[in-house]
């Protein structure tokens, strides 16, 4: 054997006797002479993968994706996916969005898409259904699947009973109006009628619904005096500066008649009265009963004949005989009607809105002057704040808060408006659907259409009268800002929920009204102990929404008894003075 230099394959010679080589078959002759084949290191390529680390790290990476892919086909699609890692609490959420940026670039799936998903899957449920009532047979995987099926269905239909859950009407308990005042009451009426030497004046300010209420208090101490009412003057607003007189309001012609067996309405002073001076009273203490009335001004009544008062508003005790309390149940909701031109666009903007549904009406209180009075901000932006603090500062004798609270003080003490950005939280913890209808009535937010985005991103179906009107309807009540509020009443008390950002006259007013028209839902926000819950951030979501809905399950327009607390206006909680049980309800 011979063996080359420089690493030369090597060449093995060997001698055999031709014999041998004759005894030889030819596959045996080849295996001597071709050498046997040396394991290959590929047998042992598997071998050494397994036992590098590098496989099972790349085998780990490729069921994680999997799990990964599996994981995103199967997420259920109302499940908001943020591209920001910090927002972990619907809180945190709604601030990215109050910040400016849409719904598509913080990962909302559109509402369309979802729906589209669940008409195709929800088809698709109902042919296996069908497949298997007809009695074709499964094995036990078809039967998980469509136990599977059934339950994705149950969730649907549990989404559809929270949507239906939130337009359902609280229970009246059988409450009807009953207006049947007594006899006494009735006797009385003739002498009113028979003494035409007494005339009382009165002069109400406020907005729309402040005047609503001094002039039913205005009707009920001419009741009380015997005296004749002259049709109420109304002042002009310092803030919104409205001219408009009673007429243009409210339905003189119906006031006259629904009160003509109470009280003795006039146009004007007759003309011996004109010129007399009559006796001015402008510093009626609060809350005075109706013998301080006649003890106050009966006397110098009859002697002088006419009797002028200013600034009725809450000067008239809340707490009166129960004939008074009817008839102020019968001035606020029979004798007070609107006039015809408000009254026919109120209900055209209320007829548009239920031809797409059932809806909402919100009244939300978020105009500069609201948020000056109440010694609130409103959250918008730091700019925004300076404006409202620079005000308050020009014009302290609007602060009507508590002067000594700060401004977070005020909130904790549910003394503040609801923005935006709580309302739509508000909605969505008790259940609205994200396609209910809105009408928002109220004046133009501080911050305009950027401070209602937070609302608007979460509802999108969302009205105010100007939107609603067709071209030229509104016109003839521009700059009168009591015919918009009335424009406003009417179509937030014909909506099917009503809900305010902000106690008020007009909140109150519409309290009383759908009160008296069934019990009609209506939400008051329970600000002072559902705050703390928005300001928890760590809260989830589905236990801030059921602390919410047990914090208002007794806030939603269930009948109240106003003598269950003292001080209550009747015209708010019209059980049990002007609401009963009896199979024989009398109205007017």
């Amino acid at each position: 054997m011979a063996k080359s230099k420089n690493n030369a394959k090597k060449v093995s010679y060997i001698s055999v006797p031709s014999q041998i080589i004759n005894s030889l078959s030819s596959s045996s002759l080849q295996s001597l002479l071709i050498p046997p084949k040396k394991p290959s290191a590929n047998r042992f390529f598997w071998l050494k993968w397994f036992r590098s680390p590098r496989f099972w790290f790349l085998a780990l990476f490729l069921c994680g994706f999997l799990g990964m892919l599996k994981l995103w086909y199967t997420l259920d699609p109302l499940i908001p996916l943020s591209p920001y890692s910090c927002v972990t609490s619907q809180s945190e959420l709604q601030d990215s969005f109050s910040n400016g940026h849409t719904r598509q670039q913080v990962g909302f799936v559109s509402n369309d898409e979802i729906n589209d998903k669940k008409d195709q899957e929800v088809g698709s449920m109902n042919a296996r259904e069908l497949k298997f009532e007809a009695g074709i047979k499964s094995n036990e995987v078809k039967h998980e699947s469509l136990k599977g099926v059934v339950d994705f269905q149950d969730g649907i239909s549990g989404g559809i009973e929270e949507e239906s859950e939130f337009w359902k009407q609280p229970d009246g308990l059988g409450y009807k109006p009953c207006l049947k005042f007594s006899s006494d009451y009735r006797r009385g009426s003739e002498l009113i009628f028979e003494d035409r030497r007494k005339y009382l004046l009165v002069v109400v300010s406020g907005g729309l619904n402040q005047q609503r209420n001094q002039i039913v208090d205005a009707v009920v101490i001419a009741r009380i005096l015997g005296a004749a009412l002259v049709v109420p003057i109304l002042q002009v607003n310092v803030i919104w500066r409205d001219e408009s007189e009673f007429s243009d309001i409210f339905d003189l012609e119906n006031f006259k008649r629904v009160l003509a067996n109470d009280v003795r309405i006039v146009s004007s002073l007759p003309s011996y009265h004109l010129t007399r001076r009559p006796v001015v009273e402008s510093r009626t203490p609060l809350h005075v009963s109706p013998q301080w009335i006649r003890a106050r001004y009966l006397k110098r009544l009859n002697r002088e004949g006419v009797l002028l008062l200013r600034g009725l508003d809450s000067r008239l005790s809340k707490d009166l005989p129960s004939d008074l309390q009817k008839l102020r149940c019968k001035v606020a909701f029979h004798a007070l009607r609107f006039a015809p031109p408000v009254l026919e666009l109120g209900n055209k903007l209320a007829e548009r809105m239920q031809s797409k549904g059932p809806y909402l009406a919100l009244h939300l209180r978020m105009e500069l002057d609201v948020w000056v009075r109440t010694g609130c901000h409103h959250g918008l932006s730091h700019d925004y704040d300076e404006i409202i603090n620079k005000e308050r500062k020009q014009r302290p004798e609007l602060l009507t808060a508590k002067s000594n609270m700060t401004c977070h003080e005020r909130k904790l003490a549910g003394l503040c408006p609801l923005n935006a950005l709580e309302v739509a939280r508000l909605l969505k913890a008790l259940g609205a659907p994200k396609s209910a209808s809105i009408y928002w009535a109220g004046g133009q937010p501080l911050g305009g259409k950027e401070a209602l985005l937070p609302l608007t991103r979460e509802f999108p179906n969302f009205y105010n009268k100007e939107d609603l009107a067709l071209p030229g309807e509104l016109k003839p009540f521009a700059n009168k800002a009591s015919l918009m509020a009335a424009i406003d009443y009417l179509v937030s008390e014909n909506s099917d929920v009503f809900m305010p950002s902000h106690g008020g006259n007009m909140g109150h007013a519409i309290q009383g009204h759908r009160a008296y028209a069934g019990h009609k839902k209506y939400i008051t926000p329970n600000k002072r102990h559902m705050l703390p819950y928005f300001l928890n951030s760590s809260l989830p979501e589905a236990e801030f929404n059921r602390v919410i809905k047990e914090l208002h399950h007794d806030s939603l327009g269930q009948p109240e008894l106003r003598t269950s607390k003292a001080g209550r206006d009747v015209t708010k909680h019209p059980v049990p003075e002007c609401m009963c049980k009896d199979s024989h309800t009398h109205v007017l």
